[in-house]
């Protein structure tokens, strides 16, 4: 993918994770102490470097939170296929999961 593609999705998926549409948790993360801590600091991460976002896309971050690890993944989903779709394309829906470590 080009850097203006890769641009572009980095904008949609952190405009998306601010505003935190979408988000499921797992059962671990609903078990940690302080989950709507936990979900502004998601919306508030901005540490992307090579080895978490290698395609500059801001679609995966982890950081730790009351002692455990903590993933988020936003997935892209055609609504109508239920299958990946190109980030872009209008009938795109991203769905934010945040999960532990040990549950992925």
């Amino acid at each position: 993918m080009d850097s203006e593609y890769s641009s572009k999705v980095a904008e949609i998926n952190d405009e998306f994770r601010r505003n935190r549409h979408s988000v499921t948790v797992t059962r671990g993360v609903q078990n940690l102490i302080g989950l709507p801590g936990l979900l502004d600091e998601i919306k508030k991460f901005s540490d992307f470097t090579q080895d978490n976002d290698p395609y500059g896309e801001h679609d995966f971050g982890s950081l730790m939170w009351d002692g455990s690890k903590v993933f988020w993944k936003i997935d892209y989903y055609d609504e109508s296929l239920m299958y990946g779709e190109d980030p872009l394309s209008p009938k795109c829906r991203r769905i934010l999961t945040v999960m532990l470590a040990s549950e992925y």
